[in-house]
């Protein structure tokens, strides 16, 4: 994790750092992808992954209820992550 000055509480949430390394690892899996899925596969998987952790740290200064509500939008991109992943594997570019 990066070392700065500033700290905010959704950082000590272990969903928001497993999000941030989850993110890292799609963005490095990506980076393999062949260059024609660059604008397609490759940019939508990394763009739902790095969402998780930024809808997470969106919502969190939020009330209860509103904050529940970001988590179910960051949930949501995990499933888009899924489906990317599923076609990522279909076309052989991951093998799991």
């Amino acid at each position: 994790m990066l070392e700065s000055e500033y700290h905010f509480k959704f950082e000590d949430l272990l969903v928001d750092q497993k999000a941030m390394v989850f993110s890292g690892k799609v963005n490095t899996i990506t980076e393999d992808f062949p260059k024609k899925e660059i604008y397609l596969l490759s940019s939508q998987y990394a763009r739902a992954a790095d969402s998780i952790a930024a809808t997470i740290s969106e919502g969190y200064g939020s009330t209860d209820a509103n904050f529940n509500r970001y988590l179910k939008m960051a949930w949501d991109s995990s499933h888009e992550c899924v489906t990317w992943n599923t076609k990522a594997h279909f076309r052989k570019y991951i093998s799991h």
